[in-house]
């Protein structure tokens, strides 16, 4: 593709070359990505229009302020594999005034396009390649934040994606600018921070965030969790083990990894498969279960109180978590889809093990009502309920203990997910059939047997229409009971 964009460029007589991320991680790889970052001499809409009429793209405004536009160009045999992201930059002046202006030193470098890709040709005025080779982020200026706060989150989703260090001139820099990422657009935060989550080892580039200052200005709510205490059974505060409830999400959709912690997870290539999946704003359902463990005790320190026993409880906090993840992922402009996501995760991430009968196991009406009752990410809170349970245990977890819940957790994903039920599944009756059968009029009771009939049918209990009949007929008599004058006053004494 490279190759034929330096053909376009040349046939416009355009001073062209490739820039920024793409010149960095072909250094690094020693093979350019999907997203090709141009420099050109000019109106890049220009450039932009013609490639795209080439190669049966979209062009797509980046941003007027700084002069860029993206071409989308869709897969197929024109272009090679695809599909391509194509950032076209228009520049002033010459190429090393061009780089001056840019962010960090790793992506001030070029290579004109006529030249690719010959490393001799390589244009690196400011240290970029040493600083590749030392592996640090180095910003090329004391105002290069001042200039565009958005770099202050990108210089730590840079370091952790590519895991380099900050250099410490850098960190000084993020710190005393910090303040300015209230400046920068929600929607660029919001791409920013999930970004940032979507990578390996999003816990250690959280605390990063956190000791610049930037953490505090994403989810604020969550600043107040430090330093408050649980009960026994949690090894750390609340803010030190939803850190780590993050860390454990992470972890626990990787597989088993040869160890005796993450075997015990449920994993299957269809886990592997539901995690992978597209959820919202372009990152998957393994992003977004982080980005629930952020969320999940969120309301602890404002629900915290002693019973009469001096027993620490949260009352409420999964509703009220609930709350605060839709209020703070809405003024962070993620997609009501993911909000929707991320706050059932919240609310019911008790729900698993709340579903225990003392020591037994759920019973499978209990599965089919969790499962009715959270939908789409059933499966991805009875994995937040795994790494919530590390997160609380920390170093002090029982083998045998954690082997056992995780084994409840895999039961209820077997028996919930064996058969699903879906809204086209025939049932064993209607509501027709109850009214024929049993002369009844239209009403909420109808709805309310049916459900009783249909978990009844999830639990394997009946699989006939008769069955089906005889168990309505004994809910109709109980909820006839339930109505009567005895029943509503507490009968007479």
């Amino acid at each position: 593709m490279i190759e034929k964009l330096a053909a376009c460029c040349a046939a416009l007589e355009t001073d062209a070359y490739l820039v920024g991320g793409s010149v960095r991680d072909w250094l690094l790889s020693t093979k350019p990505g999907r997203d090709i970052d141009i420099a050109v001499a000019g109106d890049p809409d220009v450039i932009a229009r013609e490639i795209a009429g080439r190669f049966g793209g979209t062009v797509v405004p980046l941003g007027q302020a700084h002069g860029i536009v993206r071409v989308a160009v869709p897969g197929g045999n024109e272009t090679e594999e695809g599909p391509w992201n194509i950032d076209v930059d228009g520049f002033t002046g010459t190429i090393d005034e061009d780089l001056a202006r840019r962010d960090f030193s790793v992506n001030a470098m070029a290579v004109p396009l006529a030249d690719w890709p010959s490393l001799d040709s390589l244009i690196d005025p400011l240290g970029g390649r040493a600083d590749l080779a030392a592996k640090t982020i180095r910003a090329l200026g004391p105002t290069v934040f001042q200039d565009d706060p958005g770099r202050l989150m990108r210089a730590v989703r840079l370091a952790g994606q590519l895991r380099f260090r900050v250099e410490p001139g850098t960190s000084k820099l993020i710190a005393a600018d910090a303040r300015l990422l209230a400046e920068v657009s929600p929607e660029r935060v919001r791409e920013e921070f999930l970004n940032i989550l979507s990578l390996d080892g999003a816990k250690g580039q959280i605390e990063v965030l956190d000791h610049f200052g930037l953490f505090e200005q994403v989810i604020p709510e969550l600043q107040a969790a430090k330093g408050v205490d649980q009960p026994n059974m949690h090894y750390w505060d609340v803010w030190g083990h939803t850190m780590h409830t993050v860390e454990a999400a992470e972890l626990i959709t990787k597989g088993h990894q040869n160890s005796p912690i993450y075997s015990c997870v449920p994993w299957t290539p269809d886990s592997k498969a539901h995690f992978d999946q597209h959820a919202t704003d372009g990152h998957t359902r393994g992003t977004l279960l982080k980005l629930a463990a952020l969320f999940h005790d969120i309301a602890k320190p404002q629900t915290k109180s002693q019973d009469e026993t001096g027993r620490t409880r949260f009352f409420g906090h999964s509703e009220q978590g609930a709350e605060i993840a839709v209020q703070r992922l809405t003024l962070l402009r993620v997609s009501s889809k993911g909000i929707e996501m991320v706050a059932k995760m919240v609310e019911q991430h008790l729900r698993p093990t709340g579903m225990k009968d003392g020591d037994d196991w759920p019973t499978n009406r209990a599965i089919h009502r969790y499962f009715r009752d959270v939908g789409d990410v059933a499966i991805d809170t009875l994995y937040l309920s795994l790494a919530d349970y590390l997160g609380a245990k920390g170093p002090d977890v029982v083998h045998e203990e954690w082997r056992n819940h995780a084994r409840m957790v895999g039961h209820i994903l077997h028996i919930g997910t064996s058969e699903p039920v879906s809204p086209t599944t025939t049932r064993l009756i209607t509501g027709n059939d109850l009214m024929t059968h049993f002369n009844l009029q239209a009403g909420p009771g109808i709805g309310a047997v049916l459900e009783r009939v249909e978990e009844a049918r999830s639990a394997g209990e009946i699989e006939t229409k008769e069955q089906a009949l005889e168990m309505a007929a004994n809910a109709l008599r109980y909820l006839a009971e339930q109505l009567t004058p005895e029943s509503q006053t507490g009968g007479s004494n």
